[in-house]
């Protein structure tokens, strides 16, 4: 009775009848179609993200370490303000005198080229999705895809389709650090009010007008938010990208890793600490419309935001 009652449940699984053959049919679509038939599109596309990639990692590594920290240090308090700016002196300082500035300026190289390239794709997707909703139904599949298959998959399709190194490393980037920025700017793009698009009709205005000069301010916090974000996912690839031959700081973490060498695993992973703390203080300080505020110290700010009251009064 038993034996009956598991050979009639087993009958009712799929798999006693067969299995589904699928990971035969995706090998034999991506190998015998897919590769043979894309391939030199997809070659293609490497060639902008390799000549970006080659100059910008060329320039880093040829101006001098003293012009990078006084450029860098002048940025961060431009935008970040003087505690900002003393972190990024110390952390760059620290980076070069552990050993492991080159590193570091050739993982700043592809996230930086990562993250340009998801701006220029990733900001007009998300004005079109904003502008009609049936884009962005189209592309909401897409995004959540993107967003939930773990990112040693992408690993496997970008070897086959572009090879391994540099270029395929970034090119993978974006497509892992891609969808928040799209989905942000949608988001901050529809929440502008409806009131003051309306009001931009009204006199006269175009599309590209209210698109311009009413939507992409107001939404300007929202946008450099994703663009924050994107920062982030590009360098947490870092490391997974020195699976298929990136360099950088996630080839030192890697290795070190591969040779049971924690410290050189250790200074790998607190360059990519440091430099994630200093561009996520800087980009998030970017959205701040008032540079002026942030240099000024935080007792000066309390004293102004006390006093502003009274001089409205």
């Amino acid at each position: 009775m038993t034996m009956a009652f598991e050979t009639l449940t087993d009958a009712l699984r799929p798999s006693y009848w067969g299995t589904l053959p699928l990971d035969a049919w995706i090998q034999s679509a991506v190998r015998d179609w897919l590769v043979p038939t894309l391939r030199p599109f997809f070659r293609a596309l490497q060639w902008p993200i390799a000549r970006v990639l080659d100059g910008l990692q060329g320039l880093l590594l040829a101006v001098p370490f003293a012009v990078i920290v006084a450029l860098a240090v002048a940025a961060a308090w431009r935008w970040g303000g003087r505690g900002v700016a003393l972190f990024t002196l110390v952390s760059l300082v620290l980076l070069d005198w552990i050993g492991i500035w080159r590193e570091t300026m050739v993982t700043l190289a592809m996230i930086v080229t990562a993250v340009v390239f998801c701006i220029v794709v990733g900001i007009p997707l998300g004005i079109a999705a904003a502008r009609s909703d049936r884009t962005a139904a189209l592309i909401r599949p897409v995004l959540d895809v993107m967003q939930t298959i773990p990112s040693f998959v992408y690993l496997v399709p970008i070897v086959m389709l572009f090879g391994v190194g540099m270029v395929p490393a970034v090119i993978a980037t974006i497509i892992f650090a891609l969808p928040p920025l799209v989905r942000l700017t949608d988001l901050g793009i529809r929440q502008v009010q409806g009131e003051l698009v309306e009001a931009g009709h009204a006199f006269g205005s175009t599309r590209r007008q209210i698109l311009w000069e009413i939507q992409l301010p107001l939404a300007l916090r929202t946008i450099m938010t994703g663009v924050n974000q994107t920062l982030m996912l590009a360098l947490s690839m870092a490391v997974i990208g020195a699976l298929i031959g990136a360099g950088g700081l996630g080839l030192t973490v890697y290795t070190g890793l591969g040779r049971l060498d924690i410290g050189y695993a250790g200074i790998g992973g607190l360059g990519i600490v440091l430099m994630a703390i200093i561009l996520d203080r800087v980009t998030q300080a970017l959205g701040n419309a008032d540079p002026a505020a942030r240099r000024r110290s935080p007792s000066r700010r309390r004293k102004d935001a006390a006093a502003e009251p009274l001089s409205q009064a």
